[in-house]
């Protein structure tokens, strides 16, 4: 089953890339670009064919290597 786990900082959270694209759009005349956030998409293919037990491993895999949960949020979406 393939999975997507999008991991992105925490609101409040410092985002230095995040920044630099917004100044960069701006300097290339994308006007109205409000806050820019940039975060990571990872796909998954597990070998599970219930979606409910496939998440579960998704979200245990994202607990403990993908997401750093001190200042980052998860969501996994099955494909």
């Amino acid at each position: 089953m393939k999975l997507r786990v999008d991991v992105m900082l925490k609101e409040g959270v410092l985002d230095p890339q995040g920044k630099a694209i917004g100044h960069a759009l701006a300097n290339l005349g994308f006007t109205g670009v409000g806050d820019v956030r940039v975060g990571k998409a990872i796909e998954l293919d597990i070998a599970e064919n219930n979606a409910e037990k496939a998440s579960e491993i998704a979200r245990t895999m994202a607990q403990k290597l993908l997401a750093n949960q001190v200042i980052e949020d998860y969501r996994v979406t099955v494909l």
